[in-house]
């Protein structure tokens, strides 16, 4: 599973053979519910530990262990969970549902849940990306796991049990396997239904760079906002040279100005400067402190600075902040308890979420665009992206700030997950980020270009804007939740009547018996 994730490329069907071993692992022999957690847990840790080293880049190595520990907990419970409604008919139904279920769980607990690993975010490259449009990024990893284990149970089939492939179990399996790639096949090649184009605009996302790596990387006052000042600047001077187009609107990244212009009259002057040269507004990522004084907290804001008749506004036109904050990033949940393992809990922040729409309109030359927001974290959130959508959004701009985690894969797997986005919304995204990597992404998750990581880079495109709403967005979270309604009934419904149950030494119970033996329950 961990080598179908980015950075690795193409090896999208790793997932399904991946899970579909975990399956045979559960289903072979008679496994009990301590087995299959066992299970669970080994998969866990051989998934997590190498997918989260960056978490521990410049903090150490117990809060990355510490993380992978805690996730793969969540996979015994699947195995565990699975174990329970497996005992229903057809087992790989159950199995995929219950992967879903847990996915979910650990997405949304504790601290607003951790969705980093999530299956569809192995598919940028794969048959199933397409589905993403129609089913959402849990529909994709219900369909992988079904994928994986009813290949395992036709096999199983096959090997064990000829006459069984006339069963209504073989037909559905082979279903499985073969509908979902053709539904994927055919949504490829004709894109989404559900959305149509509205129009174009050009956009540029400047990524400045850091001036040194690690968790000071903002500690030089106004280098980070300097540097992007500077290739706007340089990209303002090929305008006018007539060797780069003149775009409608110019995107720097999250952290893009370490000090607030809300705050630094010098700041502001410097970004003043950027938009009349530019000729196209700004919108860049700040921090600003909430009014009330000291201990009030700041918010993860994302400001829109304007331009009229070629000359910036004197102050932003438009503001966004974080809906969705990091835990032991952007703050720290238990700071007391916490900071007794760790001398860097305190150099957590004290962001606070914000509130209000996820969308900012933009003023462009040939009308206003409406440009949804997602920052950083909250990509990896489907309410993120959709609640924009919703709100009318024709693009998705995605600011991120990298620099905390060294040149490690994070910043690949969050691309990953904007590409997903870009599908699941039928939009194109803008990443714009501080240190790399950045990417234009059109709305079929393939890029149009990319930057490399701790470089300056300018990226520049007409990105393809588009009205309407897929299924994926229409429906939003409520599959997922009837998803774990049904599989928390399935698991009360099995332990109810005693299907086979015994968690200690995984003995056959009396309907199980009747099941394989033919025999009168007792």
């Amino acid at each position: 599973m961990y080598a179908a994730f980015p950075p690795n490329d193409h090896v999208w069907w790793l997932a399904p053979i991946s899970l579909g071993l975990l399956y045979a692992a559960m289903t072979v022999g008679r496994p009990s519910v301590r087995s299959c957690a066992g299970s669970g847990l080994v998969f866990g840790l051989a998934f997590f530990v190498p997918l989260l080293p960056w978490i521990g880049e410049y903090v150490g190595a117990l809060p990355w262990l510490a993380l992978a520990t805690v996730m793969a907990a969540y996979t015994a419970l699947f195995g565990a969970v699975a174990a329970v409604t497996m005992r229903l008919p057809f087992r790989p139904v159950w199995f995929a549902l219950s992967w879903v279920a847990i996915e979910a769980v650990r997405s949304a607990f504790p601290f607003g849940g951790f969705p980093w690993g999530r299956t569809a975010f192995s598919q940028v490259d794969g048959l199933y990306l397409p589905l993403t449009s129609v089913i959402g990024a849990p529909g994709v990893a219900g369909v992988i796991a079904l994928t994986g284990a009813s290949a395992v149970a036709l096999i199983v089939r096959l090997v064990g049990d000829r006459p069984a492939l006339r069963s209504w179990t073989a037909a559905v399996a082979l279903a499985a396997l073969v509908l979902p790639l053709g539904a994927g096949a055919v949504l490829a090649a004709t894109g989404s239904p559900f959305t149509s184009k509205s129009g174009e605009t050009n956009v540029v996302a400047v990524q400045g760079n850091v001036p040194r790596l690690g968790l000071d990387f903002s500690s030089q006052r106004r280098a980070v906002l300097d540097n992007h000042v500077r290739e706007t600047l340089t990209m303002a001077a090929q305008v006018n040279d007539g060797t780069r187009k003149q775009p409608d609107l110019v995107l720097w990244p999250e952290n893009a100005a370490d000090t607030p212009p809300t705050i630094y009259p010098d700041a502001a002057e410097s970004i003043r400067a950027a938009v009349t040269a530019a000729r196209a507004p700004i919108a860049f990522g700040t921090w600003i402190p909430i009014a009330g004084g000291d201990g009030a907290g700041t918010t993860n804001s994302i400001l829109l600075w304007g331009e009229h008749g070629g000359y910036a506004d004197a102050e932003p036109s438009g503001r966004y902040d974080k809906h969705i904050v990091q835990p032991f990033g952007e703050y720290l949940p238990w700071r007391s308890f916490f900071r007794l393992f760790s001398s860097y809990a305190d150099s957590a922040g004290d962001f606070k979420p914000g509130t209000g729409p996820a969308v900012l309109t933009v003023p462009a030359r040939n009308g206003d665009v409406v440009m949804g927001i997602a920052t950083c974290w909250e990509v990896a959130f489907d309410r993120a992206a959709q609640q924009s959508m919703r709100e009318g959004a024709q693009f998705l701009f995605v600011p991120t700030n990298n620099a905390t985690f060294g040149e490690t894969d994070m910043t690949y797997q969050q691309l990953a997950m904007s590409r997903v986005r870009a599908v699941e919304t039928g939009r194109s995204v803008v990443v714009a980020a501080t240190s790399g990597v950045s990417a234009l992404v059109s709305p079929d998750g393939s890029l149009i270009a990319s930057s490399g990581i701790f470089t300056p880079d300018l990226l520049q495109a007409d990105l393809e804007l588009r009205t309407g709403q897929t299924l994926a967005v229409r429906f939003g979270a409520w599959p997922q939740r009837l998803v774990v309604l049904l599989t928390a009934g399935a698991f009360l419904y099995v332990l109810r009547r005693r299907i086979s149950l015994d968690m200690f030494t995984g003995r056959r119970g009396p309907v199980m018996e009747k099941e394989h033996d033919g025999q009168q329950a007792s």
